[in-house]
């Protein structure tokens, strides 16, 4: 199968022009990879601008704190993207002088860095002949093989085929190439067949049916959550704390708890609160409601402001007392902004 010869035409004539395609040094491609993970194009672009003028080189970022990395990554979501990549340039600049190894088992050896992200930068920046398999790929090579499932056995053929037919001479660009089909052409929904480079050789085109590969799985349906946050204010200010938990580790929020009963959203607020800060709190009103969408469940969030009695006797908990106009300086989770939304400004 010989599609190399006119995707890569397609390539040059067709590729986007984006700001990560400019510079190809392997740091910026690295970023890049990352950013781009379960992540629009659109999405990244200002916030690729952003770090790379924070953050220039692999130096800058082993050398930064985790809060402020985080505060360039906030809205970004999946932050453990941000958390492996500064552990992974402290390694870099320790281990390899700053360098980024080329080789495959030093490079994918790093911090989140998996079979994709190193097949992916190191065919790019470095021209090795590794290929790169992403959720757009595994669709085209679907089509292309004409396979319904994305079985273990499926994948490993699209990972045979694709290894055959890589260009040795242009690998990145190969690996590009068929994630810019992916993204611009081989659509999940009214694919572009009729301007696609290598529709002669595609099975689910000639069948006449190309959406039916790869089938789409079925919807599980995503729970709803019920939590209850705490505004505490303390003069002209508020009280947040810094998460300590897998999900979202290591950004800020208001104080807040899933709630086991819905009944019992108050004694289960205070009992936290008692908990975490050893005061109680008296419960003055409610703010709103927040609504919000995770990947695995859906959260709604009730917000009630609080009276603090007495004073903070725990301190196993991260904590702050900020005005409003300290927010800027810290890295909150996007529910914590829709929060700040129901807020006074007052304080």
């Amino acid at each position: 199968m010989e599609i190399s010869s006119p995707l890569l035409s397609w390539f040059d004539l067709e590729k986007r022009d984006l700001p990560f395609r400019k510079k190809r040094n392997p740091y910026r491609i690295w970023v890049s990879e990352i950013m781009l993970q379960q992540t629009k194009v659109e999405t990244v672009i200002p916030y690729y601008h952003k770090w790379i003028k924070n953050y220039p080189n692999i130096v800058s970022v082993s050398e930064s704190n985790e809060s402020s990395l985080l505060k360039s990554w906030e809205g970004l979501g999946y932050y453990s993207r941000c958390r492996n990549f500064h552990k992974a340039a402290k390694i870099v600049c320790e281990q390899y002088n700053a360098k980024i190894p080329d080789s495959w088992d030093a490079f994918r050896a790093l911090p989140g860095v998996g079979d994709y992200t190193a097949g992916a930068v190191l065919s790019i920046a470095f021209k090795k002949p590794f290929i790169a398999l992403d959720g757009n790929v595994k669709r085209v090579m679907a089509r292309i093989l004409g396979r319904k499932k994305l079985s273990k056995y499926n994948i490993q053929r699209f990972i045979s085929t694709l290894k055959k037919c890589l260009d040795h001479d242009r690998p990145g660009d190969f690996n590009e190439a068929m994630m810019e089909l992916g993204a611009c052409i081989c659509f999940p929904i009214s694919p572009k067949c009729h301007k696609c480079p290598i529709s002669d050789f595609c099975a689910a085109y000639k069948s006449g049916n190309p959406l039916s590969y790869p089938l789409k799985d079925k919807k599980k349906k995503i729970p709803q959550r019920i939590f209850v946050a705490c505004l505490i204010k303390e003069k002209n200010k508020i009280l947040i704390q810094r998460r300590q938990s897998n999900m979202l580790n290591g950004l800020w929020e208001i104080p807040n708890k899933r709630v086991n009963n819905i009944n019992h959203i108050n004694n289960e607020l205070k009992n936290y609160i008692n908990k975490q800060y050893g005061f109680d709190i008296k419960v003055l009103k409610k703010l709103g409601t927040i609504s919000h969408s995770y990947s695995h469940f859906n959260m709604k969030l009730i917000l009630l402001e609080c009276k603090k009695i007495g004073r903070i006797k725990n301190y196993n908990q991260t904590y702050n007392w900020i005005k409003k106009t300290d927010i800027i300086n810290y890295a909150f989770h996007k529910v914590n902004h829709k929060i700040f939304t129901l807020l006074d400004n007052d304080f």
